[in-house]
């Protein structure tokens, strides 16, 4: 998995923007049912002259969706939708359907992955007790949980369990929805001669999470991918640490306290 993604999540100009990020060197794009910019995706794919084999392509379900018939009715309509013959990592959009249906879910993606239809299962938005269940009913746990974060939402106790148990933690909204007029954030982009999105994604790579920065303006998906030939020091990396304003800092619709 590319350790830099490019979101699509309201992206009306999704083809287009998916070549660009492809041509600024993005190899992994975030896409999901819910966006219905699956087929925008694929086409840009083809289009690109770039091998399949060397992209790192996500969808995801979302919880209207849940259960098991549907999830594997959802799988095949992705794949139509892309024009693949496999997707690389389904994620379960949301926890917001309750255990029964969360699992029946996770189980149809299972037999997905079986059936050769999708290489890896994922989650987002899950909480801890919600990557239990999956332990408790004994099936694989997912490679990831995409969950909101950035210095304001920092989700501590969801990416320590993420580490202990071997998961990858993808970041959205890792660019705080450009609201990144914070002093700290500013001046920490003075030294270094940056802006503050390459600051933020730069933290979140330190942080070892997998950011998914979303942008349509080609400037702009150039530079948050142009974050390799500099490093944040220590002491900047523990002041954005302290922005940690737990729940209250996130800005999105974070539904990690489903039941």
């Amino acid at each position: 998995m590319p350790l830099l993604g490019f979101g699509v999540y309201q992206n009306y100009t999704t083809r287009s923007s998916v070549l660009e990020a492809f041509q600024a060197g993005y190899r992994h794009v975030d896409s999901a049912q819910a966006y219905r910019n699956e087929a925008a995706v694929g086409e840009a794919v083809r289009d690109s002259g770039i091998d399949r084999g060397d992209l790192f392509i996500t969808t995801k379900c979302v919880s209207k969706n849940h259960g098991y018939e549907s999830t594997l009715k959802g799988v095949d309509e992705s794949l139509a939708k892309f024009g693949f013959e496999y997707i690389d990592l389904f994620l379960i959009h949301d926890p917001c359907s309750g255990t029964e249906r969360r699992l029946a879910t996770y189980r149809a993606l299972q037999d997905a992955r079986g059936a050769g239809k999708i290489r890896s299962i994922g989650v987002s938005n899950y909480n801890i007790q919600h990557l239990e269940e999956i332990a408790d009913a004994k099936y694989d746990m997912p490679t990831v949980n995409q969950i909101e974060l950035h210095p304001f939402c920092q989700q501590r106790p969801i990416v320590d369990y993420c580490r202990e148990h071997s998961i990858v933690v993808q970041a959205y909204c890792p660019i705080i929805r450009g609201k990144m007029d914070h002093p700290i954030i500013q001046t920490i982009a003075q030294n270094h001669g940056r802006d503050a999105a390459q600051v933020l994604l730069r933290w979140s790579l330190q942080k070892g999470f997998v950011p998914l920065p979303k942008s349509v303006t080609p400037e702009r998906i150039k530079s948050n991918a142009q974050l390799y030939d500099f490093e944040l020091e220590p002491e900047e990396m523990e002041q954005l640490d302290g922005l940690d304003r737990g729940k209250d800092g996130s800005i999105s619709w974070n539904p990690i306290d489903a039941s």
